[in-house]
């Protein structure tokens, strides 16, 4: 039986500037498995998945995956801003290709398909450039991006946030059963403490660039451990994001 990869950020910290805006910050997250991280904006969760690509280097700690250090360019990522994920002179299906190009991999079509069909996007929408798109379209097809190449390691940056809701439970679930079927590990950065607990097997809350909690998503949902975590939990379950298991 094959032992899942894991990915490691141990004790790290770091500076951009005279600013730390992560401390001292520990996680892991193995293969199949996924990890929502949540927090107000500024707490640093954009932060730590720039550290995890290896934009940004650590002045203390290490981050690795399986061991060694994160293969540059193997993270597949989904950015919060689709439009800007995308070269404006390429058509979509360029940019779609992309990761496969790196790869030295062919477009499997059949894979193409099925995702668009999941996805719900025509697949003439890859024929066109990122400005000729909706912003719910260009998401999707970041979504697609991502999933094409069949990355270890992927990394939701609000995947969903220029979605409907509809459009949001069909893709968060599409996302979930391809995880199953694949085995790759996920990293949701997410305000949507909702789709965080349902999707996500633990929680890492960021506040002001510390772990505040770490552990299984469902525990936290009973109980927090945190006054912070709970004033979260709270406020989710007020605007209708979350509900207590009766």
């Amino acid at each position: 039986m094959d032992v899942p990869a894991v990915l490691n950020v141990e004790n790290v910290t770091i500076r951009r500037g005279a600013a730390t805006t992560l401390h001292d910050v520990s996680l892991t997250l193995a293969s199949g498995k996924t990890l929502a991280v949540v927090g107000e904006s500024g707490a640093g969760k954009s932060t730590l998945i720039g550290a995890i690509l290896g934009i940004l280097k650590p002045a203390k700690g290490r981050i690795t995956w399986d061991d060694k250090p994160v293969p540059q360019g193997r993270p597949a990522l989904v950015m919060q801003e689709p439009r800007s994920a995308f070269n404006p002179a390429l058509s979509l299906m360029q940019s779609v290709n992309e990761p496969l190009i790196a790869q030295r991999t062919k477009m499997d079509t059949s894979r193409l398909e099925r995702l668009c069909k999941g996805l719900e996007l025509p697949l003439d929408v890859l024929d066109r450039r990122p400005s000729e798109v909706s912003i719910g379209q260009a998401q999707r097809v970041g979504i697609l991006r991502a999933l094409i190449a069949k990355s270890p390691l992927i990394l939701f940056d609000e995947p969903l946030s220029a979605l409907d809701a509809t459009t949001q439970k069909h893709t968060a679930r599409l996302i979930a059963e391809l995880q199953v079927e694949e085995g790759f590990a996920a990293l949701i950065v997410t305000h949507d403490l909702g789709y965080a607990c349902a999707y996500g097997n633990d929680i890492a809350v960021l506040r002001e660039g510390r772990i505040e909690e770490f552990g299984d998503a469902s525990a936290f949902v009973a109980s927090p451990k945190t006054e912070y975590g709970l004033t979260l939990r709270n406020a989710a379950i007020a605007l209708g994001a979350l509900e207590l298991a009766a």
